[in-house]
């Protein structure tokens, strides 16, 4: 009988926990900034859910619904859905606006591991 696999599911970050959780992680953070009314959010979800098993404790991967929290979305000038910020020692140092393919996204990523 084959094996469920069961998929990660990823923390969602509110204006209230975005410092603790994301500025404040000893580790780097991708802050995916979606919408419900997003079709492409989700394949970038089911994509970020898969690479979180990948990357395992190396990187941390979180969602914010940029309607239901406006000040985190203004701050970070975030226009576009869906738009992924790398977040490292608690500022941005790398982004992605758009629905990008998983292999795309695991190579960019993995560099931002790299130094």
């Amino acid at each position: 009988m084959p094996q469920e696999t069961q998929q990660v599911r990823l923390t969602a970050v509110t204006d209230e926990t975005f410092a603790a959780t994301v500025l404040a992680s000893d580790r780097p953070v991708v802050v995916d900034f979606w919408a419900e009314w997003c079709p492409p959010c989700r394949a970038v979800s089911k994509h970020l859910a898969e690479l979180a098993e990948e990357f395992g404790d190396e990187l941390r991967f979180v969602t914010l619904n940029s309607d239901e929290n406006p000040e985190t979305t203004r701050a970070y000038q975030v226009m576009s859905m869906p738009t992924l910020l790398v977040f490292r020692g608690g500022q941005v140092v790398g982004s992605i606006v758009g629905s990008r393919p998983k292999n795309h996204l695991r190579l960019s990523f993995a560099r931002h591991l790299e130094g």
